[in-house]
Order: C-alpha cells, then sequence, then structure tokens
C-alpha cells in the first residue's frame, strides 16, 4: 500500500512539474511568465560567457532555451548557482536583449525556499 501511494505521490509530482514548462518565447514576451528550469552560470558551467553570468535553462519541446537573468536577481543569486546548477522555479517577464532571451524575475524558488527579487 505505501508503495502504491509513494508511486501516485511521484506521478502527481512529475505532472505538477511539467505543468511549469515554459511556452515558448514568441507567445510570452512581454508578459509575467512561470517557467521550470535549472539555474546555472553561462561561464563556469556552460563555458559560454566571458564572465560570470546567469541563466536559466529551460525544455521548450525537444530542444533546451538558455534565458539570461536580468535584473538584481542576477546579482543576489550567482553564488549559489555559480559552480553548482540548481533545479529552480522563476516568475518574470521574458524579452530579448542582444538576440538573447531575457527573463527579467521577479520571484525565484530554490529548494523549498522563495526569494522575492527587490528592483
Amino acid at each position: 500500500m505505501k508503495t502504491m501511494i509513494s508511486s501516485v505521490m511521484s506521478v502527481a509530482f512529475a505532472a505538477w512539474i511539467l505543468g511549469f514548462q515554459a511556452t515558448p518565447a514568441e507567445e510570452t514576451t512581454g508578459k509575467l511568465v512561470t517557467m521550470a528550469g535549472t539555474a546555472t552560470c553561462a561561464k563556469c558551467d556552460l563555458g559560454t560567457a566571458k564572465e560570470c553570468t546567469n541563466v536559466l535553462q529551460v525544455k521548450e519541446g525537444d530542444k533546451t532555451v538558455t534565458y539570461y537573468l536580468a535584473g538584481k536577481a542576477d546579482k543576489e543569486w550567482h553564488k549559489n548557482i555559480c559552480k553548482t546548477p540548481k533545479s529552480v522555479t522563476m516568475t518574470g517577464t521574458v524579452s530579448e536583449k542582444d538576440g538573447k532571451k531575457t527573463l527579467d524575475v521577479s520571484k525565484i524558488e530554490m529548494a523549498d525556499k522563495v526569494k522575492e527579487a527587490t528592483k
């Protein structure tokens, strides 16, 4: 019985997480969205930037899309994810800046911690 309950809870949790998957950026530009993905450093983890920059990587269909974090949330959260990527859920506004997708973060949920980003 415990195994069955555990299995049902696991499936329900997975369905809940998948419900937070991002919609394509074209449909969300300028709108408040919530995305679940992996927060990491574009320099130290991905090797795609010359200096430390926080990004959120989100699965959109078959591909992984990288959103660069904008605003104060970028600096505040860097120490949490620079060398160790973390699973997070972020809420913010999507835009495109310098040919890169950007997420102006207003709320971050990481490992049962919620922090309101100050602007």
